[in-house]
C-alpha cells in the first residue's frame, strides 16, 4: 500500500498536482492541505492530496458497486473532452458544455427537454418528417443539434444522481449548490482559491492543468470501473446460485412424486388370505363322495 502510494505520489509530482494559486487569490480555508508558498505561489501536500484521493476513490467505488450514478460536471476548456471520455468509459452521466440553472433541482423539467430531443432524433430517423418542408425539417435537426449539446450526457440519467464529481468547485458553483440543497453527496478538485468545505470529498490540486485534471480524473473512473466489475461479477454469482437451487428444488419434487405413486402398506394390517380354487365340473378334479 505504501509503495502504490509513493508511485501515486510520484505521478502527480510530475502532472503538476501540487501548483496552486498566487498566494494574493488563496481562500483561507486551504491552510491545512498547502505544503509551502515557493515565489508567491502557494504549493499544494501532496500527501494530503493521495489520502483525499485515494479516500474519494473508495467511496466512488462504493457506490458505482451498488448501482447507482455518478454525475461528473466540468464544463473549462481544459477539462471537458478529458472528463467527456472518461465518463462515457464507465457509462455515466456528464455535463461539458454548459450547466443549465435547475438541472438538478428542477430535474422534472430537464428530463421533459430530453425526450423531446429523444422523440426529434426519431422523427428524423425513422422517416416521420419526409412530407414536411425542407425548411422546416432543417429547424428540428438544429433544435436537436443545440439541445443534444447540452443534454447529451444526461440523456440516458433517467433519476437524481447518488453523488456529482465536480472539477473546479468555484467555476461550478451553481452545479455544487443545487447538489448541496438535495444533500446528493459531491466530490470535487478543490485548489488553493477555493473553499474545501463545501464539499464532502474535497481533493486538493491544480485544476487549471490539462495532466493535472487527467491523472486524478483518470484515477477515480478507474476506481468506478472496478467497482462496476464487481457488482456484474456477484450479479453473475447470485443467477447461478438461483440456477443451483431451482434445479435442486426441481429435482426434490420429482423424487416427492416417484414416493407418492409407490402405494405404501397400512400399519397393523394383515395381508389378505389367497383365494381358493374351485374344480370345474367334468374336470380332471376329484368327485365327491355320495352318501348312502
Amino acid at each position: 500500500m505504501e509503495e502504490s502510494a509513493v508511485s501515486l505520489q510520484q505521478q502527480l509530482l510530475e502532472a503538476g498536482v501540487h501548483f496552486g494559486h498566487l498566494r494574493k487569490k488563496w481562500n483561507p480555508k486551504m491552510l491545512p492541505y498547502i505544503f509551502a508558498e515557493k515565489k508567491g505561489i502557494h504549493i499544494i501536500d501532496l500527501n494530503k492530496t493521495t489520502e483525499c484521493l485515494q479516500e474519494a476513490a473508495a467511496a466512488l467505488k462504493s457506490i458505482a458497486k451498488s448501482g447507482k450514478k455518478i454525475l461528473f460536471v466540468a464544463t473549462k476548456k481544459q477539462a471537458k473532452d478529458i472528463v467527456a471520455e472518461a465518463a462515457q468509459k464507465v457509462n455515466m452521466p456528464y455535463v461539458t458544455e454548459r450547466w443549465l440553472g435547475g438541472m438538478l433541482t428542477n430535474f422534472a423539467t430537464i428530463r421533459r427537454s430530453v425526450k423531446k430531443m429523444q422523440s426529434i432524433e426519431k422523427m428524423l430517423t425513422d422517416g416521420t418528417l419526409d412530407s414536411v418542408t425542407k425548411k422546416e425539417r432543417l429547424r428540428l435537426q438544429r433544435e436537436k443539434e443545440k439541445m443534444e449539446k447540452v443534454l447529451g450526457g444526461v440523456a440516458q440519467m433517467a433519476r437524481l444522481p447518488a453523488a456529482v464529481f465536480i472539477v473546479d468547485i468555484t467555476h461550478e458553483a451553481i452545479a455544487l449548490a443545487e447538489a448541496r440543497r438535495l444533500n446528493i453527496t459531491t466530490f470535487g478538485v478543490v485548489d488553493t482559491n477555493a473553499d474545501p468545505t463545501k464539499v464532502d470529498f474535497p481533493i486538493p490540486a491544480n485544476d487549471d492543468a490539462t495532466k493535472s485534471i487527467a491523472i486524478i480524473i483518470h484515477y477515480v473512473t478507474a476506481a468506478i470501473a472496478e467497482g462496476l466489475a464487481e457488482r456484474a461479477s456477484e450479479k453473475e454469482e447470485q443467477h447461478e446460485e438461483e440456477e443451483i437451487h431451482e434445479h435442486t428444488g426441481r429435482r426434490e419434487l420429482s423424487l416427492e412424486a416417484e414416493e407418492e405413486e409407490v402405494p405404501k402398506p397400512v400399519r397393523g394390517s394383515r395381508p389378505a388370505p389367497p383365494k381358493r380354487r374351485v374344480p370345474l365340473a367334468g374336470g380332471g378334479g376329484r368327485k365327491p363322495s355320495s352318501r348312502r
